[in-house]
């Protein structure tokens, strides 16, 4: 059953096929809200704002307009919101964006304290990287170099064209590579 017909049923008062549709997209969603949050270490948010993407899409759907979106375009835009609400919320309590609570993976333990060092500072500076940039930029790198979409799908989630997701991309990384140059570049080696 497409989603179009399954909202067509809901909005016809079965709602019981919101289930349907949950399951279709939870996974997605939580992964796409999940890469979102990690850049402020708030990724324990992620099922709660997941829920609260899918509460919101429920109490909304009777606005929900096939021509000019799909389901799953506006589902993300839903989703997007909730995570940059989340965000400011959070910033207004003055949580710090700056700290790493994260839980980094291990390395093996034939790899020198040194290299683990090395690696999460650079994971780290990845991240911010990513956090500086722009809404509309970091959702496209996050679809992209996370959730490993491809450009059509980066571009019905964003509600962009191919071509703006392309230079979405270009523009997010050229940014993330020039932040990170000063890490790459050892300035002691410049004349």
């Amino acid at each position: 059953m497409t989603d179009s017909l399954i909202i067509r049923e809901i909005k016809e008062g079965n709602t019981d096929l919101y289930a349907d549709l949950m399951n279709r997209y939870h996974r997605k969603v939580l992964a796409f809200i999940y890469h979102m949050l990690r850049n402020s270490q708030l990724e324990l948010l992620a099922e709660d704002l997941c829920a609260e993407t899918f509460y919101k899409a429920y109490r909304s759907l009777h606005t929900f307009r096939e021509a000019e979106a799909s389901f799953s375009t506006w589902l993300y835009t839903i989703a997007r919101n909730t995570v940059l609400s989340e965000l400011r919320k959070q910033r207004s309590l003055q949580v710090s964006l700056d700290e790493d609570n994260s839980i980094v993976p291990e390395a093996p333990k034939e790899l020198t304290p040194e290299y683990t060092a090395l690696r999460n500072e650079k994971v780290q500076l990845v991240r911010e990287a990513i956090n500086n940039l722009p809404e509309k930029q970091r959702s496209a790198i996050i679809l992209r170099e996370y959730d490993q979409l491809d450009y059509q799908e980066i571009a019905n989630q964003l509600g962009q064209t191919v071509s703006s997701v392309k230079s979405l991309l270009f523009r997010a990384r050229t940014s993330i590579k020039c932040q990170m140059e000063g890490y790459i570049t050892d300035p002691g080696l410049k004349g």
